[in-house]
């Protein structure tokens, strides 16, 4: 049973310490700190995900498999995608109003999917040895394995370095072409959060947490790190609780 007073957040551990570092999770974790919404987390190793939410909820659309983030409603209620978690999330707790669907979000669900499928050859290796615990290593290592019809490592040593760069350049500048459409900033809209500054900022978050180097590339590549940098310090009082 949940506890009636707060959102049970399932989120991924790191090796130690412990601290979130993955881009979805990370998306719930920032509107629950910017809407101020009472939540504790729950850390759950890959190999673990399943076993816990089985129980309580279908597999994803693909229907192989159980995804971070999950929360628990304080009804009880078990919600799965940041999206819809999103969305529930602002139906409960109206206020601070954080707008869903801005133009920034439909653009942002555009390009994120390509930035993602440009640049796994980096994250794809990168994750496992900075980031995962042992036990979740082994999961990584085949699921990943099989998605890319070869061994990760493999996959990184023959896709990784400029090659991936160079798919990934036109991706960010794509982001901060939107960025400076409002010179303000520092978010999507000028000095207005929108729930893209979240999409975008647990994504910075993402790469400086799993690799300061691959940070200050993307940066680098992104034709002006200042717009990117100035999103994060705009954040960051909804950055801090990263552990708990």
């Amino acid at each position: 049973m949940a506890d009636q007073q707060q959102v049970i957040l399932f989120d991924l551990p790191s090796q130690p310490p412990c601290k979130a570092w993955s881009l979805n999770p990370w998306k719930t974790r920032l509107l629950l700190n910017f809407k101020n919404i009472p939540y504790k987390t729950e850390w759950l190793e890959y190999p673990d995900i399943a076993p816990r939410l089985s129980p309580h909820l279908p597999p994803n659309e693909e229907g192989s498999a159980y995804t971070i983030p999950t929360v628990i409603l304080p009804t009880g209620k078990y919600v799965t995608d940041s999206k819809v978690i999103a969305e529930k999330l602002q139906a409960l707790y109206p206020t601070p109003h954080i707008d869903l669907a801005s133009p920034y979000q439909t653009k942002m669900e555009e390009l994120m999917p390509q930035l993602m499928k440009s640049f796994r050859a980096v994250y794809l290796p990168l994750i496992p040895k900075s980031l995962l615990n042992e036990k979740s290593r082994p999961y990584w290592y085949d699921t990943r394995g099989k998605l890319l019809g070869m061994e990760v490592d493999d996959f990184g040593r023959e896709n990784g370095g400029e090659k991936t760069w160079a798919k990934v350049e036109p991706v960010v500048k794509a982001v901060t072409a939107l960025m400076k459409e409002n010179p303000n900033g520092p978010f999507f809209e000028g000095k207005q959060v929108v729930y893209a500054d979240l999409v975008w900022g647990a994504f910075l978050i993402f790469l400086k947490r799993m690799d300061q180097g691959v940070f200050d590339e993307m940066l680098k590549r992104s034709g002006d790190k200042a717009v990117h940098e100035a999103l994060l310090k705009g954040l960051e009082k909804w950055t801090d609780r990263d552990d708990h």
